[in-house]
């Protein structure tokens, strides 16, 4: 059948994406399944993955109001190449400025899942940022998140606290990624 095969994916492992015309993917899903070593996957194993790998998700850890800088991105961004692009200008005048937070990866001394939106403190209750994404990681088997917290929160090794409405959880922020997958 006609298609497409790119070796692309968002989840820091090898993966695949195959194009092909919309009345073709049932025959393909149902070849590739009997074709052996091959299993059916949500976005919720998508989303593991790419948590466990570092890779900011749009939604997520990426929006209209966040940078690329404030995101740890700003290598990816060409301001020295001649193309022009829309928001340029913004973006060249935030490469200079200071950061108003930075993202983090979190690791949990328990074992609930931090979810978006939980808000994150210092011990003594001060907020100082908010988790965007979280996971028990099946890879590490521990609980990480990723957080946008002020730059001063945002050392490897300090201690907050996450509050997750129900309970709050101590957290340690590590370097990303928290997995690399081994060359």
């Amino acid at each position: 059948m006609p298609g497409l095969v790119a070796r692309t994916g968002y989840t820091g492992e090898i993966g695949y994406e195959l194009y092909v015309p919309a009345e073709a993917a049932p025959e393909l899903w149902d070849r590739l399944l009997v074709a052996g070593d091959v299993q059916p996957i949500g976005l919720a194993a998508r989303d593991s993955l790419r948590l466990e790998a570092g890779m900011p998700l749009y939604g997520h850890e990426l929006d209209r109001a966040t940078t690329p800088y404030d995101a740890g991105l700003g290598s990816v961004v060409a301001l020295g190449k001649a193309t022009p692009f829309v928001g340029r200008e913004a973006l060249a005048a935030r490469a200079q400025g200071v950061a108003e937070k930075a993202l983090v990866g979190l690791v949990s001394d328990g074992r609930r899942p931090l979810r978006a939106g939980h808000r994150v403190l210092l011990p003594g209750g001060a907020d100082v940022g908010v988790v965007t994404s979280g996971v028990r990681s099946p890879t590490l088997d521990e609980t990480i998140a990723i957080a946008y917290v002020i730059p001063d929160a945002s050392a490897v090794a300090t201690r907050l606290v996450v509050d997750s409405e129900r309970s709050t959880e101590h957290v340690r922020v590590v370097a990303l990624p928290f997995y690399k997958r081994p060359k």
